[in-house]
């Protein structure tokens, strides 16, 4: 599969991120809000309409124990919509502001696969990108973000936002998985990119089977050394086999968060951060 084991794949193991000159310790567990000022993502309770609702719910998610914020101004549901940079930026700029002005103590990730969105919003505040195409969807987005030398969450996704879930097909979707990730892990080492999180991409490009294959042999991707972080807060994976909706999906969601913990996973990206905290906190105990 093209899958070479050597020291020179992998980066040392990290306990740490430099956010910005700030070292954040991720021995413990972290837990990262989602915050959308998107009109159509999947779960209507994460959008804010208006720069006051997001500065709410920032100031909810930091009280309830959250780490970091990840803002999304460009929806990646299945079948969303696609916009123009600009309207991404006109989204993200005022916000990412706001929060930098209102709440200088937050982490903020900016969800998005453009370098020129990812600029933008780290000069504007921001301080981590998480780039649901690792850098396929933009061919600038790899070296911005070695220019701009902050953390980097790089996920695996087959097919776009708009095709990914039009029957995806692997071989074998571990070994396929672990396979561009390790091609991906060599070319940030390269290029200088030291502060990485890896993202197996649950809901994206898989199906159901696919996602709770990945979760079963999650502790695999130990090998690389990077610090895990999984996102199927709410999604279908979740509520489709229980024959619910995502608004019910709470409790299906904790013990997924449950799962992930124990095989590894060191940040949790939530819509319900209170929930994900307490579950931290609880699985903590038993180390």
């Amino acid at each position: 599969m093209g899958f070479i084991m050597s020291e020179k794949n992998f980066f040392q193991a990290k306990q740490s991120l430099n956010i910005k000159g700030r070292l954040l310790d991720l021995s413990s567990p972290k837990v990262m809000g989602i915050l959308n000022v998107t009109p159509d993502s999947f779960y209507n309770k994460s959008r804010a309409e208006t720069i006051e609702d997001a500065l709410r719910k920032v100031e909810q998610f930091l009280k309830e124990g959250a780490t970091f914020i990840d803002i999304g101004g460009y929806s990646s549901r299945p079948g969303a919509k696609d916009i123009s940079a600009d309207e991404e930026l006109q989204r993200l700029i005022p916000v990412v502001e706001s929060i930098a002005n209102n709440f200088p103590e937050a982490i903020m990730s900016i969800d998005t696969f453009r370098a020129r969105v990812a600029q933008e919003t780290i000069l504007a505040g921001a301080h981590i990108v998480n780039d649901i195409a690792s850098g396929d969807m933009d061919d600038e987005m790899l070296e911005t973000v070695a220019k701009l030398q902050v953390p980097y969450i790089f996920m695996h996704m087959q097919g776009t936002p708009q095709t990914m879930q039009q029957a995806p097909v692997y071989n074998n979707v571990l070994l396929d998985v672990v396979d561009y990730f390790s091609r991906k892990v060599e070319k940030l080492r390269t290029l200088k990119i030291h502060d990485v999180i890896l993202d197996p991409g649950f809901g994206f490009g898989k199906t159901i089977a696919h996602n709770y294959e990945l979760l079963n042999k999650m502790e695999d991707f130990q090998i690389f050394g990077l610090p895990i972080l999984v996102g199927f807060s709410r999604k279908g994976m979740i509520y489709k086999p229980l024959e619910i909706k995502a608004p019910e999906a709470l409790n299906g969601t904790t013990v997924l968060h449950t799962i992930a913990l124990q095989k590894g996973a060191k940040i949790l990206r939530v819509h319900d951060v209170k929930e994900a905290v307490e579950c931290v906190k609880l699985v903590n105990l038993m180390v």
